[in-house]
């Protein structure tokens, strides 16, 4: 039986990890891909972690991997598919067999809701973005798209056009859906300008993106929209369809863990994107692994 299984290996994984190797835990890493590192592998550049600006995502991740394997901390390439809780032990089901452990941090992240169109996966980190404030300063003085229409996309819009030169919001409705205040504050922005009932259906560019194929949905034509980098808010599905009925979660499906990273059954933590709060970073990921690793030995 482990102390701790970690179940998944980005920056709120290999964070718990190395904490609880420092602390003299029995554990074990679980990663479904072959890669650990998360979803800073996808981003081109990190600008906004301490003292590494500029720093390539993917190299990041490696040498986040690299200084737990230095530890000594065990991986295993396997997919976690339920956990069983057994009261003083869990029983975490995975694709490689099933495993015993007294404490389980979920670090299993979060994905960005996609829009499923011709380029998009291919400029990921090269002007596709999910993140206005982690990329943002890179499009300081250019043009850009937002895609949504809901309070993250207006948040986006609103930051980005008071960095950008034009901002276009890209709605597939007629109106938004976000806060009435947000709408207020974005329409009062001289450079956005707003495409209602428009969707995306290409990205293009060569190295990095150059412009966007919309479709307006009410004319039903196509035409072509030149701008350096595209920002897609249209939702976020956090990786907890595994302990989503063992644990308390709210509407959207986070975990709810306070700073302690406790969950509602005792002796499961959420680290990460998984966790309820108001900002997801890999600074924050990296404090949310800290914090659940000495909270699992503090309950240990």
């Amino acid at each position: 039986m482990y102390d701790l299984i970690i179940i998944g290996s980005g920056p709120a994984g290999l964070s718990a990890a190395i904490y609880g190797k420092r602390a003299g835990l029995s554990l074990l890493v679980l990663e479904k891909n072959p890669m650990s590192g998360g979803q800073v592998l996808n981003t081109y550049e990190v600008d906004n972690y301490l003292g590494m600006p500029g720093t390539d995502g993917f190299d990041m991740g490696m040498k986040f991997r690299e200084h737990a394997d230095k530890m000594g901390v065990e991986f295993r390439e396997a997919a976690a598919l339920s956990i069983e809780d057994k009261g003083s032990s869990k029983m975490v089901h995975t694709t490689e067999g099933d495993l015993e452990t007294k404490t389980v941090i979920l670090a299993t992240g979060a994905a960005h809701a996609t829009l499923d169109v011709e380029g998009e996966e291919k400029f990921s980190g090269k002007g596709v973005s999910y993140c206005a404030t982690c990329d943002g300063a890179f499009f300081r003085g250019k043009t850009v798209a937002v895609v949504g229409g809901g309070d993250v996309a207006l948040e986006d819009a609103i930051y980005l056009s008071r960095l950008c030169e034009k901002v276009y919001l890209i709605h597939r409705r007629d109106e938004l859906r976000g806060a009435y205040v947000l709408q207020k504050e974005l329409k009062e922005m001289p450079n956005v300008e707003f495409l209602y009932s428009h969707v995306v259906e290409e990205i293009t560019g060569e190295d990095t993106v150059n412009g966007l194929r919309i479709k307006n949905l009410k004319e039903q034509e196509s035409h072509m929209l030149p701008v350096d980098g595209v920002f897609v808010a249209v939702g976020i599905r956090p990786g907890t369809e595994l302990v989503r009925d063992l644990v308390a979660c709210d509407e959207g499906g986070y975990v709810l863990a306070g700073e302690d990273c406790a969950a509602s059954v005792p002796g499961i933590f959420a680290a990460g994107d998984v966790r309820k709060k108001p900002l997801r970073q890999i600074a924050t990921a990296v404090a949310d692994g800290a914090n659940a690793a000495t909270s699992a030995e503090n309950y240990l």
